[in-house]
């Protein structure tokens, strides 16, 4: 059974297949066009996705917290595709996403094994950090882009010559805020973090990114999702964040909360009249519906009419890595194989436009795409990073995350 999905036939079900391709014009064409298609090379890209996302549930997206995923990686891919449709016509290329659930690591990678075998050239991922590393044991050809993890075990597997990454590190985003930090010379740093081996993670990144640029660590507080009174020192941001309770004054509280619903309460409910950060507030984010230049409003309009909602950086992620993969498959250099995608993904030479006003390019130690970062309060963007006046002796975008020199794979230049 299938339902129309802004033009396109979208078959329902657990394995989901659907083609994007110039069939329908070339229908309209006539019987030359039709023989055209006959003949045409075939693109197939895979999505893996778990089949019960609990980032996805209604109630929880429409709350909209700052760096969750507002809807699948899908919507994404589409629009990369559809950007694409004259330079795919004149390739003689048709385009077809194949579309996968998960419900388990196993699942994952045995649909990976299966779409190997069908014929794919590259997947994406939007899978759980544990889930990724049996995907990439499973599969050491077939190019994979990691479009929904952020966090740094991801890009430390073994440093898999076939895994990729579009979506920003937890660790690009910490470096990203303590560098607006220490442009706005809020050197004083409250940290807040949640009780999760997540959060513990990500305040550890926090923490780094902190000494990496020195700025002060004021005091780190835990906070609790509680309504017992025993724990209202800890579930109370009046309490949380009094000086006497923190040991001084600090210039900015840095949020650290995977889960996203304790850091929408903080702006405005301190106990100090200062800036929230991290998780709420002043965030970090591959993507902001509301960014102005180079050409973002074009996408993120695009994106909306597509998708019939904002675009948010998974969706960003998303996008690119399609977009990634179409520019590897229209270079003139033969067809479209795993062999040919994963060899122009890892060229030092190739590089993409991602509206953000540089080229970018995935690193030659752990594949993770070099990008700028938008720092926005989720009304407006509020500048950039890296920031003005951060250097580095080779690429500045690779001030944010992890650089050659800390990286623990060998194949760093």
């Amino acid at each position: 059974m299938t339902e129309p999905v802004r033009g396109l036939l979208r078959p329902r079900g657990l394995a989901l297949v659907a083609t994007m391709s110039l069939a329908a014009t070339l229908a309209l064409a006539g019987p030359a066009a039709g023989a055209a298609a006959a003949s045409a090379a075939t693109l197939t890209i895979g999505i893996v996705q778990r089949a019960d996302d609990d980032r996805l549930d209604p109630a929880r997206v429409a709350l909209a917290y700052p760096g969750q995923p507002g809807g699948r990686a899908r919507d994404g891919v589409d629009v990369a595709i559809e950007e694409s449709r004259f330079a795919l016509a004149a390739a003689g290329l048709q385009v077809q996403v194949t579309l996968r659930d998960a419900a388990s690591a196993q699942e994952a990678a045995e649909q990976l094994r299966q779409m190997d075998q069908g014929g794919a050239a590259a997947a994406l991922l939007d899978l759980p950090a544990a889930w990724i590393a049996p995907a990439v044991s499973s599969m050491h050809t077939l190019p994979l882009i990691n479009v929904g993890e952020s966090a740094e075990a991801a890009r430390q597997l073994g440093c898999s010559a076939n895994l990729f990454h579009t979506l920003p590190s937890d660790r690009m985003r910490a470096d990203a805020v303590a560098q607006a930090l220490l442009a706005r010379k809020w050197t004083r740093v409250l940290l807040v973090h949640g009780p999760g081996a997540q959060d513990a993670a990500r305040l550890a990144l926090a923490q780094a990114a902190l000494k990496r640029y020195g700025l002060k660590q004021v005091a780190a507080r835990p906070f609790r999702l509680s309504a017992d009174p025993r724990e209202r020192e800890q579930a109370n941001p009046l309490l949380l964040t009094a000086p006497a309770a923190v040991g001084g004054d600090y210039d900015v509280v840095w949020a650290v909360d995977s889960d996203g619903e304790f850091a929408r309460t903080l702006p405005y409910r301190l106990a100090l009249p200062r800036p929230v950060v991290g998780d709420a507030g002043l965030t970090a984010q591959a993507w902001a519906p509301h960014f102005e230049r180079y050409g973002a409003p074009q996408l993120a309009r695009r994106f909306a009419r597509a998708a019939q909602r904002p675009m948010t950086g998974h969706d960003w992620a998303a996008y690119i890595a399609a977009k990634a993969l179409l520019q590897a498959a229209l270079e003139p250099s033969g067809a479209p194989t795993s062999a040919r995608l994963g060899a122009a993904l890892g060229r030092p030479d190739f590089t993409l436009d991602g509206f953000k006003g540089v080229r970018l390019s995935f690193r030659a130690w752990d594949h993770q795409l070099r990008q700028p970062l938008l720092l926005t309060d989720g009304v407006g963007v509020i500048g950039t990073a890296p920031v003005e006046g951060v250097l580095h002796p080779k690429n500045v975008l690779d001030t944010l995350g992890t650089d050659a020199p800390e990286s623990p794979c060998r194949s760093a230049p």
